[in-house]
């Protein structure tokens, strides 16, 4: 089957058959494609637009074009389960939600990535745990899930190898922003790793892919509709991203938040609402839950007896972590050597935050990529976030600025600083922003 004959039917608006989706991941992974030729079919499937029959096939094939993971000989007595995100700036909830799952009798192998662009990746906050080892061999995997019922580790190569090629073709052919492709991308990897069920978290805002809710719902219906017709019973669940989740963005900076969270002492409201949602829809997907209320209370005792906290312990000390890591983070995550505050230049209630940006200053600080080969500094970023509704006064800290020199906190204090919209407002309009659930729908079918 001639490859130019296959792009000519997609350039010509014709739907592929599955043949010719075959044909294509087959081509990317043995290389019998050339780059200009995958290059040419990424342009044309990004421009003509692919129905769901067609995504569904390019899923399924990309899936097929390496290992698929199988759990039926490791003995896990729960169902496997898992939580996308498709990213956000400050976005921590993957290392308390796969704990708390597993607490609760879930299964967590939860394959992430690490950040580029102004997003951060979840791999990139673990790596701020010295000796964590984010890419176990089967048998570590296996022993992670058994002793600690989650395990957070990278993409292997063997799991959807054509992902990897078409991923990387698409990030120099401006043709990423393509809702088939992003959804064969995302769902390749997850169908690989022999889930049961898995809950997409898709981020609605100025600090996410997705920055308005028509484009969040056209993506989280795809995900849904592909990943069940697949046979990967999944739910989406939109959030809002127009402000930072938490109140840290910055790799060890997040760790120790999660850490804080998972013990009691600090749970922003935003961030544990989001959480608690996406823990409760994993554990009712499982069948781990009835309702949503009951999930809800099982999640809350997770959190509350300590058992979510011992699970994240056990699986940061399985994959090579200290065995005291969340009794002597502070000891063993890094510090930055330069931290200054961010002032408010003027009174009056926050009424606007560009998140984005500040996810782009936390990568001139060092702690994101501009390309792929960039080593990230765990230490840098922000702390003590300001959020949304906020009434401040001049003069009050918006933020702590976490840098490796004077000028680089000072250049990051000034960006946070212009980040971040402050005006005049009725108390009643800023309630309304610091009390909006960051729910925005829910997609099960």
């Amino acid at each position: 089957m001639l490859a130019q004959e296959i792009i000519r039917r997609k350039r010509d608006g014709h739907a592929l058959s599955d043949a010719d989706i075959t044909a294509f991941v087959r081509g990317l992974v043995d290389a019998s494609w050339s780059e200009s030729q995958s290059a040419a079919m990424a342009m044309a499937m990004f421009l003509k637009g692919m129905d769901s029959h067609e995504t569904i096939a390019l899923t399924q094939a990309m899936t097929r074009s390496g290992s698929v993971m199988d759990w039926s000989h490791a003995e896990l007595p729960g169902p496997i389960l898992d939580k996308h995100s498709t990213g956000g700036v400050g976005d921590k909830v993957s290392l308390m939600l796969a704990p708390i799952v597993a607490a609760c009798g879930g299964y967590v192998p939860m394959i992430s990535g690490r950040g580029l662009g102004h997003t951060g990746g979840t791999l990139d906050k673990f790596d701020s745990i010295p000796g964590y080892n984010s890419t176990p061999n089967t048998q570590q995997l296996r022993k992670a899930l058994q002793t600690a019922g989650c395990a957070i580790i990278g993409q292997t190569d063997e799991l959807a190898p054509a992902d990897r090629r078409l991923y990387a073709i698409r990030d120099v052919t401006a043709t990423v922003e393509s809702i088939p492709l992003i959804t064969a991308s995302i769902l390749s990897k997850k169908l690989a790793a022999g889930l049961q069920g898995l809950v997409m978290d898709v981020k609605v805002g100025n600090g996410a892919f997705a920055d308005n809710l028509p484009m969040a719902q056209a993506l989280a219906q795809s995900l849904v509709t592909v990943a069940n017709g697949a046979g990967l019973p999944t739910r989406a669940c939109l959030t809002d991203m127009n402000q930072i989740l938490g109140d840290t963005c910055g790799n060890a900076l997040e760790m120790q938040e999660a850490l804080a969270f998972l013990k009691g002492e600090r749970q922003e409201a935003r961030l544990l609402s989001v959480t608690r949602l996406l823990s409760a829809e994993m554990l009712c997907l499982g069948k781990l839950a009835a309702t949503e209320s009951e999930a809800l209370a099982r999640v809350d005792a997770a959190l509350h007896s300590g058992r979510a906290l011992e699970h994240f312990a056990r699986m940061v000390h399985t994959l090579g972590g200290p065995a005291d890591f969340c009794e002597r983070a502070d000891s063993y995550l890094a510090h930055a050597p330069v931290k200054i505050p961010v002032f408010a230049q003027e009174s009056g209630y926050v009424l606007g935050i560009d998140t984005r940006d500040v996810g782009l200053q936390v990568i001139e600080l060092g702690g994101g990529r501009h390309k792929t080969s960039d080593v990230v500094d765990p230490c840098v970023g922000f702390s003590q976030c300001i959020q949304l509704g906020h009434a401040v006064q001049k003069g009050d800290v918006l933020a702590m600025v976490h840098a490796a020199t004077a000028d680089a906190a000072q250049a990051a204090s000034q960006g946070f600083a212009r980040s971040v919209h402050i005006g005049t407002t009725s108390a009643s309009h800023a309630a309304q922003l610091q009390n909006a659930s960051p729910l925005l729908q829910r997609i099960h079918a």
